[in-house]
């Protein structure tokens, strides 16, 4: 007897998670990615990720953009800012003298000095595999597990980061060819979202027609929205904090990193509902069964 009623138990369980899938593919998509949102407190989750946005990932910028300019006296990583934000004269001088030149920084280029931004990387990634693991409603790996699986996430976005700048500003073109080039660019960044959940996320390598399709959320959020708000934002935040000199550009820049931070949320909660959509039911409830932020869950 009490093995019938915790079978009848499970098949309750399982019926209402069904249940509940149903439900929520009923609900406005805009809707249900607010919800998932708030559920897994994003604003906080933001914020952690500019923290460490802002230590960890415009070191490793400022210290690459050197090594490949050779730490020129006459080159500025401030430049790559500039272009990338769509920043105009006379603001953009201000950027360049916040960032100073390339053999600046030479003395920070040392393979201990490099390890140490790399390692500091790690702290980032657990969060954002946290991040995801809630917002995709799963079990989170062990410490070890996550630390591995981050690690190699966050050389992922260090290439990615890489190949996006060289498609899309490294390579010289004008007109309707450096168009081809920035939607060339949006090609890493359309892999590398596909490929964080089944790097992040326990049995993130479920339904992979659909991983695909919900790649398509990092395209929209970090590869169009994200940069093209930026070239409207960033300008009128550092005509704002001109007086304040270079400590307005780095106060522009941490502002700029918070929006990253909540963009990601936002592409992670957003890939999870359109997955969640897209992929069969017994895949998805195949997947989040046992992850204690499923309800429903019998621990």
């Amino acid at each position: 007897m009490p093995d019938d009623r915790r079978s009848h138990r499970a098949q309750e369980i399982l019926a209402a998670r069904y249940a509940r899938l149903r439900e929520s593919r009923r609900t406005a998509p805009l809707v249900t990615v607010t919800e998932r949102f708030f559920e897994i407190d994003g604003l906080n989750q933001g914020a952690l990720v500019a923290i460490e946005l802002f230590t960890t990932v415009i070191p490793l910028i400022i210290i690459g953009f050197g090594y490949l300019s050779g730490w020129s006296a006459n080159a500025s990583v401030g430049n790559l800012f500039i272009r990338q934000m769509g920043i105009d004269h006379p603001l953009d001088d201000t950027v360049r003298a916040a960032f100073g030149t390339s053999a600046g920084i030479h003395g920070v280029w040392s393979v201990v000095g490099l390890a140490s931004f790399l390692i500091w990387g790690i702290p980032m990634s657990i969060t954002i595999a946290t991040m995801f693991a809630r917002a995709w409603r799963r079990e989170q790996f062990g410490f070890a597990t996550k630390l591995g699986r981050g690690t190699s996430w966050f050389l992922l976005y260090l290439a990615t980061m890489a190949a996006r700048e060289r498609l899309g500003f490294g390579i010289s073109s004008s007109g309707g060819g450096h168009l081809l080039f920035l939607v060339a660019s949006l090609v890493p960044t359309w892999i590398f979202w596909s490929l964080t959940p089944p790097i992040l996320v326990r049995a993130g390598g479920r339904g992979a027609r659909s991983l695909i399709i919900a790649g398509l959320a990092g395209v929209a959020i970090d590869g169009v929205v994200l940069p093209f708000a930026a070239r409207i934002v960033i300008p009128s935040l550092l005509e704002g904090w001109t007086g304040f000199g270079p400590i307005g550009v780095a106060m522009t820049i941490m502002t700029w990193c918070g929006v990253i931070g909540v963009g990601w949320v936002a592409t992670a909660c957003t890939g999870a509902v359109i997955w969640e959509r897209t992929a069969p039911d017994a895949t998805v409830v195949d997947a989040q069964e046992g992850s204690p932020l499923v309800p429903g869950h019998a621990p």
